[in-house]
């Protein structure tokens, strides 16, 4: 298995990153015209019939250990499935701008994470990333007016209350399952390539999918969907499943998962240039201030280290 550069790494989580921003906000319509579940099988099993050359399993892999199996298993469950289910429940209970916030603790729980499972030696200009990426990711949710998807005047009191908590803990929940994806993604590069990876997590994310998308489809009116929903659908399918996995799974061959985190601040960046760009959404200046400190933070990220000042290697992420 080939390990990319270091700039190329770089780009391929940049890459990654902004596509999964710009695909979520294309993606509206169809959380819109879709069941959840249903959005998720369909999404799974578009990108499964794309990636069926990927699922050959090349002459020079050994047979797959139990150990990762279930750690491709796990990935699939935490970093697909229960991170959108949580996500796009969560949002309903609370808001966007909460959601925002809550989801700006990523690059910093994958560093911790990174620490203590995979031991690896965080650098302390890597610690200063993580709190400036925190700190823009912050500033741009503050700086977006709040939407409640749940009208709490709707609601007794008590309900409202136990509803928005339910909300933030769902909400937390999708942050840690979205770290522990990038966490157990750098230790399956050890083993696995990123094709390899891409294909196997979303053959397992079709099979978590299936009883729940065939009960939603059941009772779906397929007929109501426009052609032009099932384009983006397939776009999305595409870009959520086999892109911008294949590409995060590159750049995390060479780059440790704590820094590979801190690219997380290019998803919002992706997500509101699209909207102003296509969809005429307007930015604000405070909006830009976030934008300028998340941006920082990939930079002091990404400096080459000065010669003689190189860190310590990290322990190798494979099995142990």
């Amino acid at each position: 298995m080939n390990t990319p550069s270091r700039p190329v790494a770089y780009l391929c989580l940049a890459l990654s990153m902004s596509l999964v921003g710009s695909y979520v906000a294309l993606s509206k319509p169809l959380a819109a015209a879709f069941p959840v579940f249903l959005l998720a099988w369909m999404r799974f099993g578009i990108g499964g019939v794309a990636m069926l050359h990927w699922l050959r399993k090349p002459a020079t892999e050994a047979p797959l250990p139990g150990r990762t199996v279930g750690l491709l298993f796990l990935q699939s469950l935490l970093g697909n499935f229960l991170f959108t289910v949580c996500m796009i429940y969560g949002v309903s209970m609370t808001s966007a701008t909460s959601a925002g916030v809550i989801m700006s603790s990523i690059p910093a729980a994958v560093a911790v994470m990174s620490w203590a499972f995979l031991r690896e030696r965080v650098a302390l200009r890597t610690w200063l990333s993580v709190a400036m990426a925190v700190v823009g990711i912050l500033l741009f949710s503050l700086s977006k007016p709040e939407h409640h998807a749940v009208d709490p005047s709707a609601l007794q009191p008590q309900n409202a209350h136990n509803l928005v908590w339910l909300g933030y803990a769902l909400l937390v929940a999708a942050s840690l399952c979205e770290a522990a994806y990038s966490v157990i993604g750098k230790k399956l590069t050890g083993t696995l390539g990123p094709r390899r990876i891409t294909s196997l997590i979303n053959l397992w994310g079709f099979v978590i999918a299936t009883p729940f998308g065939i009960y939603t489809a059941w009772r779906f009116d397929f007929s109501a969907v426009g052609a032009g929903t099932w384009l983006l659908l397939v776009f999305y399918a595409l870009a959520a499943c086999v892109w911008s996995v294949w590409l995060w799974m590159t750049g995390l061959k060479a780059v440790p998962a704590a820094q590979g985190g801190i690219f997380t601040v290019l998803l919002p960046v992706s997500a509101t240039l699209v909207g102003v760009l296509v969809l005429g959404e307007r930015m604000t200046p405070m909006q830009l201030v976030a934008f300028g400190i998340a941006l920082a933070s990939v930079v002091l990220a990404t400096l080459p280290v000065p010669r003689g000042r190189a860190p310590a290697r990290p322990p190798a992420s494979g099995p142990r």
